[in-house]
């Protein structure tokens, strides 16, 4: 069968993200490297571990000093002696932690003053080593979480540069942190600059993630901050995927130096446009980061993160779960739930596969029918890059663009109403056999598990709300009835333009079935979508929002 030319072409913007997984950082130590660092650590490891101790206690007691008897602590900002004691020393002292650690920093660019720019953006964000940038700009404040105020020594450091706090048990944290950080950015020098790392996740440095709005609401100017490291073995990488947070930390103290450049671009100005457009403000700022950078730009976010770590718990790689959430959710209206529970049945359905991908073995195993032109049809919707296989962000989209808008009440009636072909209000297994043999093309289909499955309460018929409730749950038959439909039409259309004489007409898949279905099925068919009806063109609306 010619295969038919979809209305409209595909949208690019559900295309895939030019990197794949910016959350790995694979383990790249040759020999020779394992054995270097051995040998460079037997003296530096030791030796940097006491300076290291020894600066963090002398840190710990100067911020005690700073703070010692500070009323409402974090709510009213450090000034005076304080402040300065936090400016000069602490900075000083982180400034020697990093040249003590073997840090070689290299600085490009001019730092703006508190008037000229409130909010420092920093990224790409891929390593707790970013912390350089607090030492170069007079140790702003910054968003941590409120857990790590809570930790010996640095918890106490920490509360000196009198952070924003992010608490994960306070469902009104986010909103608030959001107020917080305005009403920081508007007080006219008041409270120090702020340090925001937009990108909310460490990444492998290939490209920038989507940037959250925090920083850009209070619509203020901002430097955007760039981070590079640019040494021949990488130690410093922190991902989801990777080196643990011990084990860079051993190996970065066992290098004889560690590279990085921080460069401050010129202060972004946001135009009134950008003031009231957090997101358009937002995704400026990262692609002038990015152009300076020389990387691509992806949607991924934390929620891919979760995603990916949730697909290797359910024995997936752990890139397929990476989705770029934000994007499909904003364009699909999707939550995180959802995608979640989507999760588990593609792992389901992809757990005999390779690569944790769906061929078309699977995709009709799982829909337990076989392999015909329909079903074909049906994944090639599906398979939107035409590789033979559909990932999970190619299932994520085809359930919400081509079944879920299938779905409806009024497709679910019509294929009720299509295979009740006695019209006593029940599916006996006879008739939902003859519907399914024809439209598949298999006349000795053995349908019996699939009906079973349907049949909830074991009567040997299906009422229309067993027929309904299952197919609400699963959406992809939905589509497969509608693809079924619209090969008919196609066919049927395809017969008049060529001036093909009725008889031939045997050939459609209707007509294909041993089972006397030449007289039920245009009866059936009549009832449901009369030629010509103008409303049964409807089912296949769907595809033009792809």
């Amino acid at each position: 069968m010619a295969q038919r030319v979809l209305p409209l072409p595909r949208q690019q913007s559900f295309c895939p993200p030019t990197v794949p997984n910016p959350f790995v950082h694979p383990r790249r130590l040759s020999a020779r490297d394992k054995l270097r660092t051995i040998l460079q650590g037997i003296i530096l490891l030791p030796l940097r571990a006491i300076c290291i101790a020894f600066i963090l206690l002398l840190a710990w007691l100067f911020a005690s000093i700073a703070t010692f008897r500070h009323p409402a602590r974090g709510s009213v900002p450090l000034k005076g002696w304080r402040r300065r004691m936090i400016r000069t020393t602490l900075s000083c002292l982180t400034r020697t932690l990093f040249f003590v650690m073997g840090f070689q920093v290299k600085v490009k660019g001019k730092i703006a003053s508190l008037l000229e720019a409130p909010i420092f953006v920093a990224a790409p964000h891929s390593s707790f080593f970013d912390a350089i940038i607090s030492a170069l700009t007079g140790m702003p404040s910054i968003v941590s979480r409120a857990e790590n105020l809570s930790t010996p020594v640095l918890g106490t450091i920490l509360s000196s540069l009198q952070p924003v706090s992010v608490s994960r048990q306070d469902p009104d944290s986010r909103k608030n942190t959001v107020i917080e950080i305005t009403k920081r950015a508007l007080s006219r020098g008041q409270w120090p600059q702020i340090l925001i790392f937009p990108e909310g996740t460490c990444t492998n440095r290939s490209c920038l993630i989507t940037f959250k709005q925090g920083a850009f609401v209070p619509r203020v100017p901002v430097q955007p901050v760039l981070l590079r490291y640019p040494n021949k073995l990488d130690t410093v990488t922190w991902t989801w995927q990777g080196y643990s947070l011990k084990e860079l930390c051993v190996m970065t103290l066992c290098q004889l130096f560690t590279r990085v450049e921080v460069e401050f671009l010129p202060v972004h100005v946001p135009t009134e446009e950008e003031k009231n457009d957090p997101i358009l403000f937002a995704n400026r700022v990262r692609q002038t980061m990015a152009t300076a950078l020389n990387v691509p730009v992806t949607d991924h976010t934390f929620e891919d993160c979760r995603l990916m770590i949730s697909a290797g718990q359910l024995t997936l790689p752990m890139e397929a779960g990476l989705v770029e959430f934000t994007k499909i959710s904003k364009k699909l209206n999707l939550k995180w739930n959802h995608v979640r529970e989507q999760l588990d049945t593609f792992a389901a359905i992809a757990s005999a596969s390779k690569g944790g991908r769906i061929g078309i073995e699977e995709f009709a195993e799982y829909l337990k029918l076989p392999i015909s032109d329909v079903l074909k049809e049906l994944f090639l919707l599906f398979d939107r890059n035409g590789d033979g296989t559909i990932d999970f962000r190619e299932y994520v989209i085809g359930l919400s663009i081509l079944c879920n808008p299938a779905n409806t009440e009024e497709t679910i009636r019509m294929a009720f109403k299509l295979f009740d072909m006695d019209e006593d209000g029940t599916i006996r297994e006879d008739e939902f056999a003859c519907i399914i043999q024809s439209a598949l093309g298999v006349p000795d289909l053995d349908v019996s598990m699939l009906f079973k499955e349907i049949d909830a309460d074991e009567t040997g018929k299906l009422s229309y709300d067993e027929f309904k409730d299952f197919a609400l749950k699963h959406p992809e038959y939905a589509k497969l009835f509608t693809t079924y439909l619209e090969l008919q039409r196609y066919q049927l259309d395809m017969l008049e333009e060529d001036d093909i004489e009725s008889p031939e007409v045997k050939h459609s898949p209707l007509r294909k079935s041993t089972v006397p279905v030449s007289e039920t099925t245009p009866t059936a068919r009549n009832k449901v979508c009369p030629e010509g009806n103008e409303e049964c063109n409807s089912s296949t609306s769907d595809k033009k929002d792809d």
